[in-house]
């Protein structure tokens, strides 16, 4: 070191100048590098900036774009041409009983349209229960429709703690409006002791944001007559005839009370005439006791929601028996021969009747088949239910696409369809409407069609259809407000394809035209969306995420809600049911494109791809449960245990324990061993060739009483599954996991019967299955049809008694097309 710097004490000024240059040039190449490298930071991070944003911006066109395509309807022209609902183009269908929902009333085909319904109350001590829409927690014994054409009359019968009402009404056709219609209503007490109680009706029309009406009063308290105007219906005239005995000759003394108010929603009419009862009036009869009675007297308004439109209500209260009658009648119809009201009422009707009766014996040949009057009676009944249950809805879905934080509201839309069930389910589900379809089919093909097409055109530009239908506030206030959206990813099994299946042969040309760009878009939306982890397999989107929550996390979008699937939801998953509707849809598109002349190779190589028995069994089959099942992650061993709580903090009440799910063992991928209705779909969908080497363990699982056979129909999930009639939560019993649900029977029989009628080694067996099923089924929901006085949700597999809710002439009307042995 001593050297070094001797040798630097020896440089002379050149030198030390020429090394300060070096020195200066190397840090200015320093610099310079030092300066490279910063902008080359400050490009990276500008283009790392334009990426973010770009990717921000990419997400948020997705975002904007998915909002864009969930509210926007499918571009294809409508299935149903534009006015061929209204009164010049379909005058007979017009006005209907298309508020289901109500236990009796009527409506146009109009988005918003004249409403006119009845209430009742018997007046006991302390007022009585005013009846008006149908609730199970009425407790009526019996109520629904005998008979009911679906366009010109119906007769229903309504029991209620010893009150026997009749509802009647017949249509009558004139003009340019949907004609005239009558209304008759019969009362009587039934097997009760002492006085009877005084009986109030209440008849009422209101308007909705639009039409006039004007009273027309008789001594200021009768309600003598009504005339108005609509946008759709024009001038009209509803009068209110004075009651009569029960024979509708002699004259009934009757008090009336007469309300006007504006009227807050038609969702509300319940609260506006209950907020208006009153019990300061006199029944007084000559030579009678006086008797108070609550009546309306002044309506004050309901908090929370402005005058909407208009309602009259007259009230009638008098001793039953009693008759009275209502005539609606239209001011364009011109030359009328009479007005439609006592005798002229009661011929109309008798010939209504014999009409009615002779079209469903040629319709379903069940005196032919040698059933009784009785069940013939019940099974006009059970069609009468399916038609008097027909309702249309305006409004618009509340939905939400996965990319949406929030809900939207879907365009405003209309929809004429049947409903499951009028007390519990007044509205359009997807999954149902194909069942209901296939038995209006029979009855009125033209009717079927248009149904069909309405639901069609609530497609979005996606081809999703949302699977509930909520439309309108009527029919917003009987859903929880935590169903009423609609996810976008959640499908539902395309069953109105079965009924399309059913009426192709008699289609018209231009009808199928018509729906074959909805029904393309519909079939590519399911491919797209509902696509499983492997080829030609499917996955039903919207399992419940909650897993802790549940023993088995719903499947709502297949329509069997509980029913067990694998334990731990994943993408994994390979679901049977949906595989074998994507080959009943793949069928039935290629036979629309047939006949229509339009490319069906497509859809038939897909048919025979997805009806491939080979690869079925690959994909389905599992060999331990000797049957067809679902694919997924699963654990055998779940279970429901308490969950312990802690210590509630003083001065605070203990919380509330509550089931949780355990998982004993770990889950894996494997076949869901659950032995029920989704393994059955390969045969149900008849899939399954006659000579099929897994038919023979099909049929002896349906006929097996440890598993899926009853005395009273096949139940949904086998005696010896180990989710068995377990409860899925500490709130939800068992749904799917045991009841005998129609739709599926008959499935089961329509299945049995053309294996029975198809060369193969199983024709015998599945003819004795067929037999003994169809008795069980028919005999068992006439039993309980006949002891309660309803169709049922479901059936109890043990009993054989109804279950869930009622009525339910949804599918459960299916019984008819089973006693023809239509199928």
């Amino acid at each position: 070191m001593a050297g070094e710097r001797r040798r630097r004490g020896g440089e002379g000024p050149r030198e030390r100048t020429r090394e300060r240059g070096t020195r200066r040039e190397r840090e200015k190449e320093q610099q310079r590098g030092s300066s490279r490298g910063r902008t080359a930071l400050v490009i990276a991070a500008a283009a790392a900036a334009a990426a973010l944003a770009l990717g921000l911006a990419v997400a948020e066109w997705k975002r904007w774009n998915a909002a864009a395509l969930l509210v926007t309807p499918h571009p294809a022209p409508p299935a149903l041409p534009p006015g061929s609902t209204g009164p010049l183009a379909s005058p007979q269908h017009f006005w209907g009983t298309y508020r289901p929902h109500v236990y009796f009333g009527m409506k146009t085909r109009s988005p918003r349209a004249l409403v006119t319904g009845l209430m009742w109350l018997q007046q006991r001590e302390g007022g009585g229960s005013l009846r008006h829409t149908c609730e199970q927690s009425d407790g009526l014994s019996r109520y629904g429709w005998l008979m009911h054409d679906g366009e010109n009359f119906g007769v229903q019968e309504i029991r209620d703690e010893g009150l026997f009402l009749k509802t009647e009404f017949v249509k009558r056709p004139g003009g340019e409006h949907g004609g005239d219609w009558s209304w008759r209503i019969t009362a009587r007490m039934e097997g009760t002791g002492g006085p009877a109680p005084l009986l109030s009706l209440f008849f009422y029309v209101a308007t909705d944001e639009q039409g006039t009406l004007e009273p027309h009063l008789e001594n200021r308290t009768r309600l003598a007559a009504v005339t108005g105007t609509t946008e759709e219906l024009g001038r009209f005239t509803l009068t209110f005839l004075q009651p009569t005995a029960e024979s509708g000759e002699d004259p009934k003394y009757a008090s009336y009370n007469y309300l006007e108010a504006a009227s807050p929603g038609l969702h509300r009419l319940t609260e506006v005439v209950r907020s208006s009862l009153s019990n300061r009036f006199i029944f007084a009869p000559p030579g009678g006791p006086r008797r108070r009675f609550f009546a309306v007297d002044a309506f004050r308004g309901l908090p929370g929601e402005p005058p909407r439109g208009r309602l009259l209500l007259h009230q009638v209260t008098l001793e039953p028996p009693a008759t009275v009658e209502v005539t609606f009648e239209s001011g364009s119809a011109v030359g009328r021969p009479r007005r439609l009201t006592g005798g002229a009422l009661s011929a109309a009707l008798a010939r209504h009747a014999a009409t009615f009766e002779r079209r469903f014996e040629e319709t379903f040949g069940l005196g032919r088949k040698g059933f009784p009057p009785s069940q013939r009676r019940f099974a006009q009944a059970a069609l009468s239910d399916l038609l008097g249950g027909m309702g249309y809805f305006h409004g618009r879905s509340l939905v939400q696409s996965p990319l949406q934080e929030r809900p939207v509201p879907a365009p405003e839309a209309a929809l004429f369809t049947a409903v499951p069930s009028r007390s519990f389910f007044p509205r359009g589900f997807l999954w149902d409407e194909g069942f209901h379809q296939l038995l209006l089919a029979r009855w009125d093909p033209a009717l079927s069609r248009e149904v069909i097409a309405h639901w069609l055109d609530l497609m979005n530009a996606e081809g999703w259809i949302p699977r509930e239908q909520i439309l309108g506030e009527e029919a917003r206030a009987k859903v929880p407000p935590e169903f009423l959206l609609q996810h976008s990813e959640t499908a539902n099994p395309p069953t109105l394809l079965l009924a399309l299946q059913r009426l192709l042969p008699s289609a018209p040309l231009p009808y199928l035209r018509r729906l074959f760009p909805r029904l393309r878009a519909w079939y590519d939306w399911y491919n797209r969306t509902q696509a499983g982890p492997l080829p030609l397999t499917f996955r039903w989107r919207g399992r419940d995420p909650q897993l802790e929550r549940f023993l088995n996390p719903k499947t709502l979008a297949s329509g069997l809600d509980d029913y067990p699937r694998a334990s731990h939801p994943s993408p994994e998953e390979r679901h049977l049911d949906l595989r074998c509707w994507m080959a009943l849809a793949s069928r039935v598109l290629a036979e629309v494109a047939e006949r229509l002349g339009e490319p069906a190779r497509p859809y038939r190589e897909m048919e025979e791809a997805l009806s491939d028995n080979g690869l079925l069994e690959q994909l389905h089959w599992a060999p331990e449960l000797g049957a067809f099942a679902d694919y997924g992650n699963h654990s055998a061993a779940v279970g429901l245990r308490w969950q312990r709580v802690a210590p509630a903090a003083p001065g605070q009440p203990p919380p509330a324990p509550r089931l949780v799910r355990e998982v004993r063992e770990a889950p894996r991928p494997r076949f869901v061993g659950a032995l029920g209705y989704v393994s059955l779909f390969p045969l149900l969908l008849q899939l399954l060739r006659p000579d099929s080497p897994q038919l023979p363990a099909m049929l002896a699982a349906m006929r097996s009483e440890r598993q899926l056979w009853t005395p009273f129909g096949l139940r949904s999930l086998a005696r010896d599954s180990p989710l068995y009639m377990q409860r899925n939560t500490q709130h939800d019993p068992p749904y799917w996991r045991g009841s005998i649900w129609v739709n599926i029977n008959y499935l089961a029989l329509w299945a049995l019967r053309s294996y029975a009628d198809a060369e193969g080694p199983q024709r015998e067996r599945a003819a004795e299955l067929y037999h003994e099923l169809r008795h069980n089924l028919v005999a068992n929901l006439y039993r309980q049809y006949a002891e309660s006085g309803f169709l049922w949700e479901h059936y109890s597999d043990s009993t054989g008694r109804g279950q869930g809710c009622h009525p339910f002439a949804g599918w459960s009307a299916l019984v008819v097309l089973v006693m023809a042995e239509d199928y």
